[in-house]
């Protein structure tokens, strides 16, 4: 998981809330809550690598991830919680 949060082809994506993101962000991410994926699936298919998403426990993300699969979007993980992206960040 280190080696797909550090590729700069990584889609990283926060899907928490802009408040939770406004305390506390991960370098590189983009803010997209749980709530707008389906309004932004066509950033999701035209990434150019891996799309990696992640939130405050992983609960979100992991729905956010079994959802773009459905719709389509091939390479998606789950990376848990910011804690855990923070510190495989370099």
């Amino acid at each position: 998981m280190q080696d797909l949060i550090n590729d700069p082809k990584t889609f990283l994506v926060d899907v928490r809330t802009e408040g939770e993101v406004a305390e506390v962000s991960v370098p590189g991410a983009i803010n997209i809550p749980l709530d707008q994926v389906p309004a932004n699936l066509d950033q999701f298919k035209n990434a150019e690598g891996p799309v990696v998403v992640f939130c405050r426990s992983g609960a979100r993300s992991e729905n956010a991830k079994n959802w773009l699969i459905q719709n389509g979007v091939k390479e998606v993980h789950n990376a848990g919680g910011y804690p855990t992206v923070l510190n495989l960040k370099n």
